[in-house]
C-alpha cells in the first residue's frame, strides 16, 4: 500500500467511526463513557441482576460494556453487547453481512442507509439489554 492510499483509508476509518460513534453518542446519558479518543469510544453501565446472575451471583466489576466503536487496521468495528437472535433475526441481509462474530459489526465505508438501520439495532438491543437487567 502506498502513502496516498494508506492516508485515504485513514481518512474513510475516521468518517466511518465519527458517523458510528454518533450513534452511540445518542445514547451516552444513560451510561458512562469510559474510552472518548479519536480511535475508541466506549459506554459501559453498572452491573445489573441478570448479569449477576450469570457470573454465579457474585459481581466481577462494577460497570460491563454495553457497546463500543473502535478503528482496527483495516476496518472499524461497533460492538454491541445486546444482540440477540431476535434483533439478528429482523436484521436486513445487507447489514447481517457485516456482522463478525455475535455481537460485532466491521465496516469500511460509510453506508447511510446500514446505518440507519444498525441505530434501530442498536436502540432496540440497549433497551432490551436494559430491560432484560444485564444493567442497571
Amino acid at each position: 500500500m502506498n502513502a496516498r492510499s494508506t492516508r485515504k483509508a485513514a481518512a474513510s476509518s475516521a468518517e466511518v467511526f465519527t458517523r458510528l460513534r454518533a450513534i452511540l453518542e445518542t445514547h451516552a446519558a444513560r451510561f458512562t463513557v469510559t474510552s472518548d479518543t479519536s480511535s475508541r469510544y466506549c459506554l459501559e453501565g453498572p452491573v445489573g441482576p441478570a448479569t449477576l446472575r450469570a457470573w454465579g451471583g457474585k459481581a466481577r466489576r462494577s460497570q460491563i460494556p454495553v457497546a463500543w466503536v473502535e478503528i482496527g487496521t483495516s476496518y472499524v468495528s461497533f460492538h454491541l453487547m445486546a444482540i440477540d437472535p431476535v434483533l439478528r433475526g429482523a436484521m436486513s441481509v445487507e447489514l447481517e453481512k457485516h456482522m463478525h462474530g455475535k455481537t460485532c459489526f466491521h465496516f469500511t465505508a460509510v453506508d447511510e442507509s446500514l446505518f440507519r438501520e444498525l441505530e434501530q439495532v442498536a436502540a432496540r438491543g440497549i433497551a432490551a439489554f436494559k430491560k432484560a437487567g444485564f444493567v442497571a
